[in-house]
């Protein structure tokens, strides 16, 4: 089985830095669901409520990956009734493209980020306009509303002033009442497995976002500003939030997946750098 090992790898520093996160993919979902071994692929399955998982490479694999071995984890995937999604860094298993879109999924491509751990990372616990920033207790009483308003946000995806504002944000949160969401985070958030952060205001969270740390690296995943909310810097705030609460809990390597280039160059100014490129398959809609 042609797996990476230390010796197979030089010594770079780029190379190394790709290898831990590579390592952080793969060790993230095993919280919270099982995990099924398809050779170069390894499926996550999640235990429980919560949204479903994904595929990616076994953890090493850098040889040639068929498309029939990705039609057997879709084909798995179909069995269990979840998406039919890989996710995977493009420059540690080149081989994986060709066969995802062989097999007829459509490859998403997103820019790879990681903060200069010299980076000067400004206060944001208050902003110019009165909102303020702050990282959220299991009770905070804007939880529901800081889980809910990333998936309005990319509902509207870019940077622009969009449609959904504080009526919909409420919707959506009446919607999700009831389903557990907010007590799953809750729970995540008192084991130390996740912590979000949000711009409040009124008591609502009008941006909000999460880091995931695993050991001494941490992902910042879905940041989302309200689309009427967007202009006002909310994003950098939050972003900035999450990276002094991971570096508060001695995190030195803090990484995301910017949604485009546009978005990159906002992440720039807080001193993240594009190390490579995430990949992200689906069906086409």
């Amino acid at each position: 089985m042609p797996r990476v090992t230390s010796v197979d790898l030089d010594d770079r520093p780029e190379r190394v830095l790709l290898d831990r996160l590579e390592c952080y993919y793969d060790a993230v979902p095993r919280h919270s669901a099982r995990v099924e071994d398809f050779g170069p692929l390894t499926l996550f399955v999640r235990e429980g409520q919560g949204w479903p998982f994904y595929a990616r490479p076994a953890r090493g694999w850098s040889g040639a990956v068929s498309a029939a071995a990705v039609a057997r984890v879709r084909a798995r995937q179909r069995e269990l009734g979840i998406p039919e999604s890989f996710e995977w860094i493009a420059e540690t298993t080149p081989a994986l493209r060709a066969a995802i879109e062989d097999s007829g999924l459509v490859v998403h491509e997103h820019p790879l980020m990681v903060l200069d751990p010299g980076a000067p990372v400004p206060a944001a616990d208050e902003l110019s306009d009165g909102l303020r920033v702050r990282t959220m207790d299991p009770d905070d009483p804007a939880l529901a509303s800081a889980l809910a308003v990333p998936h309005l946000a990319f509902a509207e995806p870019g940077t622009g002033l969009g449609f959904a504002g504080v009526t919909e944000l409420a919707e959506a949160v009446r919607a999700r009442a009831g389903d557990g969401s907010v007590e799953r985070v809750a729970a995540r958030i008192e084991a130390g497995l996740t912590s979000v952060a949000a711009a409040v205001e009124g008591g609502t969270a009008l941006c909000a976002g999460q880091h995931q740390p695993v050991g001494s690296v941490s992902e910042i995943v879905g940041v989302g500003t309200l689309p009427t909310a967007r202009r006002r810097g909310l994003g950098i705030a939050v972003t900035a939030a999450l990276v002094a609460d991971a570096r508060s809990r001695a995190v030195e390597t803090i990484f995301l997946s910017a949604g485009d280039d546009d978005v990159a160059r906002i992440y720039a100014r807080l001193g993240f750098r594009r190390v490579a490129t995430a990949l992200i398959a689906e069906p086409a809609e």
